[in-house]
């Protein structure tokens, strides 16, 4: 699913501007690894992670702090490396500039296997497959075909248009929260946690990947070896966990 965006200048806007300014300005200097040694590198050392805004999977704070499922798994694999973390917020496009650079050592932020990135970066193999889901509560019917069916979806999202293009009737809504009386999009992740249950018809499907430089290949298997030893129901409940630390927020 995609998060919702706050419109104008921001802190938080500032500061990702901040994070690509810094890292123009690091990709003239010492700092971009050589080749096949990030590894090497990382281990021990510092994991230099760019991050896009992409809730669940990433939060970008007004500080500067990045929380959501993902964030959580970076910090996951510095630990099994004993390396610290430094953030590095910005567009994918800067961020995957940065990385072909090897200014830096992975990009994270929801990324699709599908994304444009191949001639920047390597992709890992996807270690999680997420459907975005027309789901329905209790005694509310699941509609047998979407065109003129009544659906809630979080509204100025991409969700919204999905609909559209289904020919359902989209009603925009602040939350997600089950208790709309109609069917509703939300991420399968989501569906244990508001009672809902899967109404027969996704609107997207997104099989979720890393980015690491070009010709890391060690690099590469470490993180995929990393990814690919977590379970669905793993990433799940990390993903409801972001959800909710976002509304507390």
């Amino acid at each position: 699913m995609v998060g919702r965006r706050k419109r104008g200048w921001t802190r938080r806007t500032t500061f990702a501007l901040a994070g690509v300014v810094l890292l123009l300005a690091v990709s003239g200097c010492r700092w971009p690894r050589d080749a096949g040694t990030t590894l090497d590198d990382v281990r021990g050392g510092v994991l230099r992670v760019g991050v896009s805004e992409a809730p669940p999977w990433t939060r970008v704070a007004d500080d500067g702090t990045v929380t959501g499922a993902e964030a959580r798994l970076v910090q996951r694999l510095a630990e099994r490396l004993d390396a610290r973390v430094e953030w590095y917020p910005g567009s994918e496009s800067t961020l995957m500039a940065a990385l072909k650079d090897r200014v830096l050592d992975l990009v994270v932020g929801g990324l699709d296997a599908k994304a444009p990135w191949t001639k920047q970066a390597a992709l890992t193999r996807p270690y999680v497959t997420m459907r975005t889901v027309v789901a329905v509560p209790d005694g509310v019917a699941a509609p047998p075909d979407l065109a003129g069916a009544r659906v809630a979806a979080p509204a100025g999202t991409a969700e919204i248009a999905a609909l559209r293009g289904e020919d359902a009737v989209p009603v925009p809504v602040p939350e997600v929260t089950g208790r709309e009386g109609l069917p509703v999009v939300v991420g399968q992740w989501r569906l244990a946690e508001l009672g809902l249950r899967d109404g027969g018809h996704d609107l997207a499907k997104h099989d979720h990947v890393w980015a690491v430089p070009l010709g890391e290949n060690g690099w590469q298997v470490e993180v995929e070896r990393f990814l690919l030893a977590l379970s669905h129901g793993e990433v799940e409940e990390l993903l409801v966990d972001a959800e909710r630390e976002e509304a507390a927020a």
